[in-house]
């Protein structure tokens, strides 16, 4: 052993202490036994496998499944002076040998790889000629079929344990229930590991739902009085860009982040927020992962996450550093049925899974028995418009005929063509009176998707082309030039993607090899959703404890500091009066509204609302035609 793991976290680290669990973990991996380790967000996970790999000769081997997490582990452990390689897509082969070497020849402590590099035979081969001292596998929930970011990649993780077996492996994740712990260690063929779980209670954080139907407004009042970092989580790229927009546009400063944005924008719009020059990031749910910020005093869902697990880890992100935080998650009456819609209305059942099984095979023309091992070609949208089929479901299938390696589907699948006008109104209208040959597929083009001025946005070119009366091909042509002439700034991106059959047509047999555990998942995400929905509308019972408990974890106390909490202390007497004698106070100099009186008080905003409601069954107060109140 080179160092005790204490004297390696003093000397990296600056800490003279660990913390949790994390001693108990290093030394069972210095002991050479495997490890599950279920510690909270913020709790120093990275550490229980990076101070082990360091006080042992060799490198550890990192999985993990976002390249942005990746490339900041890394680029923390080299600020530190600590020889670490990344290895994740788009990188040459010839590029890939030479990392591949230096891992071998050059000293190296961590090779961090996303779970598909594990499919390439070199990267298989290279690590087997390593001196491997430990396998970490993070975020390790995405191992698991009941997982709620689950990769069919990340099955593949195991195949470390055939090829290195007598380095030890630990695998970590901050959101796990026990289903989800067991699938774990099954697919990871853990041999009596040590399983620590932490609690997952986060005591400075005040966790609260808010009913409003002006999600908006209420939006921008919590961050004007935010004085520190906040996030705002949104489901899609677009409302990221347009939340962002709104806060800026009413004196709060906000950047967006978002899939569809290019590395250096990323950067850019990152290094803002994590310098507090940008107090607001609004970003879809991948942000965060990996982002060590702990100042973020407020963290906010704009919109109901799609289970308890993601809501807790991206609830989490808030107070790393013990100070108090708030996550609140905004929600109306519309939301619910939204949810429901995006997530489980999309969900593809057995007979339908058959039916585009069926399809594919006749639409290919392949007989029966035979098609294995054969490629082919797909326009999705023309397959879809063929057949008469909804996109969203048939997409679904598509992942879980993947999945399930019926076939392999290409990576291009999932990408779009997008694209934005980079020109004024005016311009454009000048531009197309001089090239009116363009005018009617752009004129398509801005009858089917709205904000295109705006925003970054996905479109459909067979269906533009469809609207429009012309082949696709003409489409593609149209963008190209509009590119070209600066009218346009444009991303294309074929529709069409390659499919490899794996197995030969057997029709229903094929899918009823794996129609339970299709049928199973179908129930587990209804759970999900059904659980994430129950949180919401429970008012009775604190929403740490409702938290905990889903995790399998027993509390007998409540915070105290959650709105169902706060919403029980509200109710004393004696601090109505003193609410009331305030309203009071206000509705003598002028009418006021709700918004001005929440705005006017440093009280509790339940409070209020419980105060004014009062007041007006006591006859006290009346409302006018404004929705101002007055004393009567």
């Amino acid at each position: 052993m080179q160092n005790n793991p204490k004297s390696i976290l003093e000397q990296y680290w600056g800490f003279n202490s660990f913390k949790g669990s994390q001693k108990e973990i290093i030394d069972a991996i210095l002991d050479e036994r495997d490890v599950l380790a279920l510690l909270p967000t913020g709790g120093g996970k990275s550490l229980c496998f990076q101070i082990p790999a360091l006080a042992k000769e060799g490198i550890c081997i990192v999985i993990s499944p976002l390249i942005a997490l990746i490339h900041n582990q890394v680029e923390s452990l080299k600020e530190k002076g600590i020889k670490a390689i990344a290895l994740t897509g788009g990188i040459p082969f010839d590029e890939v040998n030479n990392l591949l070497d230096n891992c071998l020849y050059g000293n190296y402590k961590f090779l961090y790889l996303s779970p598909e590099r594990l499919q390439q035979e070199i990267v298989r081969d290279r690590i087997q000629q390593m001196n491997v001292n430990l396998i970490a596998i993070d975020e390790a929930h995405c191992i698991s079929q009941w997982g709620h970011d689950f990769r069919p990649a990340y099955l593949k993780c195991s195949q470390l344990r055939e090829i290195i077996p007598s380095a030890p492996m630990i695998a970590l994740t901050a959101t796990a229930t026990k289903i989800v712990a067991n699938d774990i260690v099954e697919n990871l063929n853990f041999i009596n590991p040590l399983v620590i779980k932490d609690s997952f209670s986060r005591d400075n954080i005040a966790f609260s739902v808010q009913w409003k139907e002006d999600k908006r407004y209420r939006l921008k009042q919590l961050c004007v009085k935010t004085t520190k970092s906040s996030i705002v989580y949104v489901r899609t790229r677009r409302l990221a860009q347009d939340l962002a927009n709104y806060l800026n546009q009413n004196d709060c400063s906000a950047s967006f982040y978002h899939g569809g944005l290019s590395k250096k924008e990323k950067q850019v719009g990152l290094s803002q927020w994590l310098e507090n020059k940008v107090k607001i990031m609004v970003a879809t749910n991948a942000f965060g992962m990996g982002i060590d910020k702990p100042d973020v005093e407020l963290v906010i869902h704009y919109q109901i996450p799609d289970c308890l697990e993601n809501y807790f880890q991206e609830a989490g992100r808030a107070g790393r550093n013990g100070e108090p935080a708030r996550a609140i998650l905004l929600t109306n009456t519309m939301d619910e049925e939204q949810v429901k819609n995006q997530f489980l209305s999309i969900l593809p059942d057995i007979p339908f899974i058959k039916l585009i099984y069926n399809k594919l095979n006749n639409y290919f023309q392949i007989p029966f028995g035979e098609g294995n091992d054969q490629q082919f070609q797909l326009n999705f949208n023309g397959f879809c418009e063929t057949y008469k089929l909804n996109p969203l479901i048939t997409y679904n299938v598509f992942r879980v005929l993947d999945q399930n390696s019926v076939f392999a589907l290409s990576e291009s699948f999932s990408k779009k063509t997008s694209l934005q006008f980079s020109t004024t109104k005016e311009r454009l209208f000048s531009y197309l009176a001089k090239n009116r040959g363009l005018a009617h597929i752009v004129q398509t083009i801005l009858r089917t998707y709205g904000g295109v001025f705006e925003f970054n946005t996905k479109i459909n070119t067979f269906l533009v082309a469809r609207k429009a009366g012309v082949l696709e091909t003409m489409v593609f042509k149209t963008l190209q030039q509009l590119h070209t002439d600066d009218i346009i700034t444009y991303q294309e991106q074929n529709n069409d993607l390659e499919l490899t059959f794996l197995v030969p047509r057997e029709d229903d047999s094929t899918i009823n090899i794996f129609a339970k555990k299709v049928k199973e998942l179908n129930a587990n995400k209804i759970r999900n959703i059904e659980n994430m929905l129950a949180y919401i509308n429970t008012d009775k019972t604190c929403r740490s404890k409702q938290l905990l408990n889903y995790f399998g974890e027993k509390v007998a106390g409540n915070c105290g500091k959650c709105d169902i909490c706060s919403a029980k202390k509200s109710k004393d007497p004696n601090l109505e009066v003193s609410i009331i004698t305030k309203i009071t106070d206000l509705l003598k100099v002028r009418k006021q509204t709700s918004r001005q009186l929440i705005n006017a008080m440093n009280y509790d905003e339940n409070a209020i609302l419980n105060s004014i409601r009062t007041m007006l069954e006591e006859g006290e107060i009346r409302i006018n035609m404004k929705n101002e109140y007055e004393l009567s």
